[in-house]
């Protein structure tokens, strides 16, 4: 029994990956601090802990081809 509570209570890894799939990465532009859309959500004002207010949006290394019609 105890054993089968253990399992309920932690998350499957297909839980963990729908989570971070949504999760946005920013990128300040003046120190290049990674920051997550829910860390500046949080925050009262966009802003990095440099005192920037750029950010750039953190694109996945993937390259993605599309076959010409």
């Amino acid at each position: 029994m105890p054993e089968e509570n253990s399992e309920a209570e932690t998350p499957t890894p297909e839980e963990n990956i729908q989570s971070e799939k949504f999760d946005v990465l920013y990128s300040c532009l003046r120190c290049a601090t990674i920051v997550t859309n829910t860390e500046l959500s949080r925050l009262p004002e966009i802003k990095c802990i440099c005192g920037f207010r750029v950010f750039t949006k953190v694109r996945p290394p993937i390259v993605k081809s599309i076959k010409a019609i």
